[in-house]
């Protein structure tokens, strides 16, 4: 049941921004018309982004390898972008993935979970640093100032749950308590979920220690993701002649950013598109070359990494065989090295 209600509500999300997307891909031969060095700046920006991506990745999972964090990175990635919120599903084939290189699940789940609130953290962090363009004397559209404080907002209170979530042990408790029993309650399945509180708070640990020593690194590759893929964005305007205000542009990126987060269709796709272009306009960018810094940005960082997840699954079954995923009970899937190559996990960073 709640599969065919994500499903409609993703079929309603298309409909509605469908005119949106449509214009976003009508732009494709204006963009072929687009300087081709700074597309392949763009395209750079964007491969040094996930590049920063993955070594968050691999400080999280403590590992020194890069094969298996890279390949389920693409892998989950592409999964994530073509399932209708499909974060679940991405997220469990690169556990699988992860698991079967010899890389433990506990630390797989601590590790990428604590990227991902620092990716989150990161993304809405960035209208502090656009305060002084909205503070000074730079005239910024009313849509886009509403969205900077709505951001500043968002922020604050991701500051105060992460401190409350990470430092005390009450607060989780009751929210696993709440969740667990909403879930037996709207499911109803065979076998009620039990202890959801207690491996809350051991992710909680393990996101901890996943962290431990090595924030001050972890921060750095989280701001040279979000650097380099908003870098992408500038090259693309570049591109297209546009000379639009850096900061503004990073208002619209942001708050963008925040609006993919919401998890109705595939990659954003379509919500995504709708909300680039218009914000961009907000900064000051034409109608037209909004819709064309659109399509080249979503270009590089959703279309084209789509073909390179499938090539990095190919390559990882290749050298590891079958991917064993993670059951539904939360069992921890046993790991399994493929015969003839070396497992991950012996190869352990600091």
């Amino acid at each position: 049941m709640i599969r065919i209600v994500a499903l409609g509500f993703c079929g309603l999300a298309i409909y509605v921004v469908l005119p949106s997307l449509v214009k976003v891909i009508d732009a494709w031969p204006r963009l072929a018309r687009a300087s081709p060095i700074w597309m392949i700046g763009a395209l750079i920006a964007e491969i040094v982004s996930f590049t920063f991506a993955f070594t968050l990745q691999r400080l999280a999972l403590r590992t020194k390898g890069w094969f298996a964090v890279v390949t389920s990175g693409l892998a989950g990635n592409a999964l994530t972008n073509v399932l209708p919120a499909g974060d679940a599903a991405g997220a469990s084939l690169q556990y699988g993935m992860l698991a079967t290189a010899g890389i433990d699940i506990d630390t797989a789940v601590g590790g990428l979970a604590a990227a991902s609130l620092l990716g989150l953290g990161g993304l809405l962090s960035l209208p502090l640093f656009t305060l002084p363009a909205v503070l000074g004397a730079t005239r910024v559209q009313p849509g886009l100032l509403h969205a900077t404080l709505i951001g500043l907002a968002g922020f604050c209170l991701f500051i105060i749950f992460s401190t409350v979530a990470l430092a005390t042990e009450q607060p989780l408790r009751r929210l696993g308590f709440i969740a667990q029993w909403l879930w037996n309650k709207l499911r109803r399945p065979k076998t009620l979920l039990t202890g959801l509180d207690s491996r809350l708070l051991e992710q909680r640990d393990e996101i901890r220690s996943a962290l431990g020593r090595q924030w001050r690194r972890a921060v750095f590759f989280v701001a040279g993701r979000l650097g380099f893929d908003y870098l992408c964005l500038l090259c693309v305007l570049r591109a297209i002649g546009s000379h639009a205000r850096p900061s503004l542009v990073l208002l619209a990126y942001a708050t963008a950013g925040v609006i993919a987060l919401i998890p109705i269709t595939p990659g954003g796709l379509g919500i995504v598109e709708a909300g680039l272009s218009g914000m961009l306009v907000l900064a000051g960018v034409s109608a037209a070359e909004a819709l064309i810094a659109t399509l080249g940005y979503r270009l590089a960082s959703y279309w084209l990494p789509l073909p390179t997840g499938f090539v990095a699954f190919a390559l990882f079954r290749r050298r590891y065989g079958p991917v064993q995923l993670p059951d539904t009970n939360h069992n921890r899937p046993r790991p399994r090295p493929h015969e003839g190559t070396s497992r991950e996990t012996g190869d352990h960073g600091d």
